[in-house]
């Protein structure tokens, strides 16, 4: 039996056992694949780990989608996440090639995946609070948000999440150097249903700031001195 005279059922299901770019792959052998890979049911969870595989014609986006991860780990990408002030020119450059990689795709996701259920997002130095209040806005049955090390995010995403999060039962907000323990006094004060986890975030020690770092360099000098 040829692989084509499966009937659909069957055909999605190993279509779902194949990462993106096998999928992809394999709708390109036949007419009949390829509108199996066009099935919305086939994408109902996405996981993604770098910056270049957002990019990749590979995966579709729809309203079948539920669960959305996209976790950045490699030391390369890390450096999104270190205050601009102190990177060289040649992490500055990387960081401009993707700098709107991810928020450009997250607003696709806003248009196009209404019923999204969770998300993930680790290691994305450079989505904004405006991002993920889109998010809150449009995907209203958002029930998980997880931000892990994402830099820019502040209090205005918790306070995004006390005006618009009314689905949302879990909450995360690790290694997120830049939101307060007010903030999160904030969403336990208004949204007590939500389970709260604060990693390293709210109490972490910020990054000096260049002029502190000439004041401790200057005094430092005068000891020596001395």
């Amino acid at each position: 039996m040829h692989i084509t005279q499966l009937n659909w059922e069957c055909l999605l299901h190993l279509f779902s056992f194949l990462d993106k770019n096998s999928r992809k792959n394999l709708a390109k052998t036949c007419h009949k694949l390829l509108e199996v890979f066009q099935d919305p049911l086939l994408w109902s969870l996405l996981n993604f780990h770098s910056p270049v595989e957002l990019k990749r014609n590979n995966f579709l986006l729809g309203p079948a989608l539920k669960h959305l991860s996209i976790c950045w780990y490699s030391e390369r990408v890390k450096v999104c996440n270190i205050e601009d002030w102190m990177k060289n020119s040649f992490q500055k450059d990387f960081c401009k090639q993707h700098e709107n990689t991810v928020s450009d795709f997250l607003l696709d996701v806003c248009n196009r995946c209404p019923n999204l259920l969770s998300l993930t997002l680790s290691g994305c130095g450079h989505v904004t609070d405006d991002c993920i209040l889109q998010l809150l806005k449009n995907c209203l049955n958002l029930k998980s948000l997880k931000l892990e090390n994402c830099v820019q995010i502040t209090d205005h995403t918790l306070e995004a999440v006390t005006l618009h999060g009314a689905s949302l039962r879990v909450l995360q907000v690790d290694f997120c150097r830049n939101v307060t323990q007010a903030g999160l006094e904030r969403v336990r004060e208004k949204c007590p249903s939500v389970i709260l986890r604060a990693e390293r975030s709210a109490n972490m020690i910020p990054d000096s700031k260049p002029e502190k770092n000439l004041m401790l360099e200057k005094a430092s000098r005068k000891l020596v001195q001395l």
